[in-house]
């Protein structure tokens, strides 16, 4: 299988690196990447990109993902989240290959507290929504032979990311502030990575896979408010000797009203999974495994290195 691979250098792209290469030849790019071009704000130079590779399967791990930043840069997000995507998967559909893209929990509108399904209707509160939903919509219009992922909570050892910034924060401040009425799956790019090889598999060995294109849910087991989520970041740190200011019993709830962000958030982020889980046989752990392991993985060189 030749794999064609968009955001190499992201959290999920990186952790895809890894998983992808036992199913064959991976082509690797990010924005830097000649004479290919691996620049999502450059849709033409993309789509030219997968014509001359000529790749079984693109996978598009790249996206603008700055929420408040895209309020003001709107034409950007667009650019990135929908107008590549779109090319992408034009270029995908004209060569028969199969295009997997990613999409985000932040598509929804986070009312109420039942896991989002997908077929849900969607309701972005923010710019960065409407984008992705964009990108979304064109992926599944353009591309017959495509996989769409929806997750959210993304976080890993490496990049900027909420566990991240919570530990590097518990380091040098005596006490954190962190909302509890903003519920999810604090999911691993490791995880999103392996199911994403799992799910590449299953399609290349089943006779007719086209029917099982389409949109899916990916997100570790369970759910924990932000608050929450933060407190079992510190717990880990705390049991690995981390030399924290603040611990777990130092963080503070308080309600998103009182913690206005540029943009808006969803509440309810909680992913229903069973569609992934019936359809490929994913299992999904829980996300306190991801937790422990990303503190495992950092507590070496602490949360600010490499």
């Amino acid at each position: 299988m030749k794999i064609l691979l968009f955001g190499a250098m992201g959290q999920v792209g990186w952790q895809l690196r890894r998983s992808l290469a036992a199913l064959g030849d991976v082509i690797a790019l990010e924005r830097s990447s000649r004479p290919l071009c691996g620049d999502l704000c450059d849709a033409r130079g993309v789509a030219a990109s997968a014509a001359e590779v000529a790749p079984d399967v693109v996978v598009n791990a790249a996206a603008f993902t700055a929420v408040d930043r895209a309020q003001d840069e709107a034409d950007l997000a667009f650019a990135v989240n929908a107008a590549a995507p779109e090319a992408l998967a034009r270029a995908a559909a004209r060569q028969g290959a199969w295009m997997l893209h990613y999409s985000t929990d932040y598509v929804y509108d986070g009312s109420g507290e039942r896991p989002w399904q997908e077929t849900d209707e969607p309701g972005p509160l923010n710019v960065y929504g409407r984008s992705k939903l964009a990108g979304d919509e064109a992926v599944m219009r353009e591309a017959p032979r495509h996989l769409v992922l929806r997750t959210g909570w993304v976080f890993d050892s490496r990049g900027r990311n909420f566990a991240r910034s919570i530990l590097d924060a518990a380091m040098t401040r005596d006490s954190l502030t962190v909302v509890d009425d903003q519920w999810g799956a604090p999911t691993q790019a490791a995880l999103i990575a392996d199911v994403t090889a799992q799910v590449l598999r299953t399609v290349a060995s089943t006779p007719g896979s086209e029917r099982l294109a389409g949109l899916y849910h990916v997100a570790a087991e369970g759910f924990v408010s932000r608050h929450g989520y933060a407190q079992q970041l510190l717990h880990e740190a705390a049991a690995r000797g981390w030399p924290l200011r603040a611990g777990a019993d130092r963080v503070q709830a308080v309600a998103s009203i009182d913690h206005p962000t540029r943009a808006l958030r969803p509440k309810n982020c909680r992913l229903d999974t069973r569609r992934l889980r019936e359809t490929f046989g994913v299992a999904l752990p829980p996300w306190q495994d991801g937790v422990r392991s990303v503190v495992a993985e950092l507590a070496p060189q602490g949360p600010t290195g490499p």
